[in-house]
């Protein structure tokens, strides 16, 4: 079989490329790597995917994110008229507290982010009700309100 018809399983992928198949999924998810040639129990990966995850990894080692990755490995070349878009998500945690995250966090991130907003949210709102039970001001960073 010719090296370009060599055809791999996720696993078989995962080990040559160096990048976990967990990671493989992802990318595909988020439309970096194209999915397998052949989907199912037998899915079925070829060298394009091969060589794809290995411009993934030399340019993530050159510090881009995934979002300029894939806007370089679309054809986007490195146009300097405006800076690449980044996806977030968007956190209310107070009627005056807006909070953005970028949306390419990874899931373990995201899960540690989501705590830390439940416990700011919790802990304004503590705020506003302490306040409301009181007649005075309160102090933050050296601010009188």
């Amino acid at each position: 079989m010719a090296v370009a018809d060599r055809r791999l399983s996720l696993v078989e992928l995962a080990e040559e490329s160096g990048v976990p198949a967990r990671t493989i999924r992802y990318y595909i998810a988020r439309g970096l790597l194209e999915g397998p040639d052949m989907a199912g129990r037998g899915a079925s990966y070829g060298e394009k995917h091969l060589e794809r995850l290995r411009a993934i990894r030399a340019l993530q080692g050159k510090g881009l994110t995934l979002a300029e990755i894939a806007r370089r490995l679309s054809g986007g070349g490195t146009a300097r008229d405006l800076p690449p878009s980044v996806a977030c998500w968007q956190y209310q945690v107070a009627p005056d507290v807006t909070v953005l995250v970028r949306a390419e966090s990874p899931p373990w991130r995201l899960r540690r982010v989501h705590a830390a907003l439940r416990a700011l949210a919790e802990a304004l709102a503590d705020g506003e009700n302490e306040e409301q039970h009181q007649q005075g001001g309160f102090d933050i960073g050296g601010f009188d309100s």
